[in-house]
């Protein structure tokens, strides 16, 4: 055998191998084709970061961990609270007016008095993350708070006078205690200016893609019976005083009416400052919301001031969880606007295993949600969850396995 033949033959057993390996190791083209160009998925994948029962403020590294974990596991939305407890968790000027301090002082020592919301803007943006602030407290704050003891007149009170009510946060159950709750009055000229303040303080100063009222946005029912709201209920009453039960039908539309019209405001107020900014509502079923805290966001949505809504619906029970999906202010919702779903991974007491929160997640995204919001950073995949930390994260990685964009409102489509 000569030269050239020798040669030709080892071409040919080459080519004959290249074309095997080929065979098996190259992705059919349909699979080529999802690799290089993937479809879009657009999905809320959101998380509320929160100071309480959480370690995610209190400790240097904690914000810059918990933006590198979510960007590897495709989340995209995070939810950090900025207003909680009478105190903000950005530089506040506006804070530092009315309740003497610019921030949360613990929060500002960690940080060496870095902004922690600037820092958590810094460090998302560039990774994709949306940031909403969450004004989680709304009206709420603590009965011994600096804002109660310089601005008494500023409360909105129950019969006899009662001032609080017990009122825990879903994140601080655990704790043992029943905090007595303040309640700002929605209806005072100086608290609605104060809120909204604060309000555009975020929206201007910060890079961020919105903010998000939760069900703490409202009144308790049993309130309105301080002397302003009195007042103004008489001027517009023919000097008829309110009913004594708090759930008179009629009483329960003009407190929830005022509510709604602050709402308005706010929504005009953010749009003229930022009007690609989303005005985010985490509420309970609107039921619950209206019955027991006047917060009528039915017609909010109906008035178009709702852009994105992510509705609690933290239960363990299955059919409890989807009757909360198929409620009819839900429905409507969601032929207005992108709706969401706020899935529960737990607390230290009650925590919830990973088979319930991936069943949760499918029901959602079976029914053709937008997507979801989980409560809380703490529970997702630290160390009070019943599985270790990677077994949660692998999960989650399993259930978001690609990047995903966040919906649109109709009008921005």
């Amino acid at each position: 055998m000569n030269w050239l033949t020798r040669s030709s033959l080892i071409y040919l057993l080459c080519l004959d191998l290249i074309l095997c390996l080929t065979a098996f190791s190259v992705p059919s083209l349909s699979n080529l084709e999802q690799q290089t160009s993937p479809q879009t998925i657009t999905e809320i994948r959101g998380v509320w970061l929160t100071n309480v029962a959480s370690g995610v403020f209190f400790v240097p590294w904690g914000i810059e961990r918990a933006v590198n974990q979510l960007s590897a596991l495709n989340f995209n939305t995070i939810y950090p609270v900025v207003w909680n407890r009478g105190h903000t968790f950005y530089k506040s000027n506006v804070a530092q007016v009315v309740t003497g301090s610019q921030t949360q002082p613990i929060v500002n020592l960690i940080h060496s008095g870095q902004d922690v919301l600037a820092k958590l803007v810094y460090l998302a943006k560039p990774k994709g993350l949306s940031v909403i602030p969450w004004f989680e407290y709304g009206f709420m704050t603590p009965i011994n708070s600096e804002i109660v003891r310089r601005y008494p007149d500023w409360l909105t009170k129950g019969q006899q006078g009662v001032n609080s009510i017990k009122e825990t946060p879903p994140e601080e159950v655990d704790n043992g205690l029943i905090h007595k709750q303040a309640w700002l009055n929605p209806l005072h000229p100086e608290v609605q200016k104060f809120i909204l303040k604060l309000i555009l303080e975020v929206v201007s100063n910060y890079d961020v893609d919105g903010i998000q009222f939760d069900d703490h946005f409202g009144m308790p029912v049993q309130f309105g019976y301080d002397a302003f709201t009195v007042d103004l209920y008489r001027q517009e009453h023919q000097d008829n005083s309110p009913p004594n039960n708090p759930f008179n039908s009629e009483w329960m539309r003009w407190r929830a009416n005022k509510i709604t019209d602050f709402m308005a405001e706010i929504y005009q107020a953010v749009k003229e400052v930022k009007p690609d900014a989303k005005i985010s509502l985490s509420p309970n079923s609107h039921a619950f919301a209206y019955k027991y805290y006047l917060q009528d966001w039915d017609s909010w949505v109906k008035k178009g001031l709702v852009d994105e809504l992510i509705v609690q619906v933290y239960r363990n029970d299955r059919s409890s969880f989807i009757a909360n999906l198929e409620q009819p202010a839900v429905k409507f919702a969601r032929t207005q606007i992108p709706v969401g779903i706020g899935i529960s991974t737990g607390t230290v007491q009650n925590p919830v295993e990973m088979t319930q929160i991936r069943e949760q997640v499918e029901i959602v995204r079976d029914r053709s949600f937008v997507g979801i919001s989980f409560f809380y950073w703490e529970s997702l995949w630290g160390y009070i969850t019943p599985e270790s930390p990677r077994q949660r994260r692998r999960a989650f990685l399993e259930m978001f396995a690609q990047k995903a964009t966040r919906p649109l409102p109709p009008n921005k489509v």
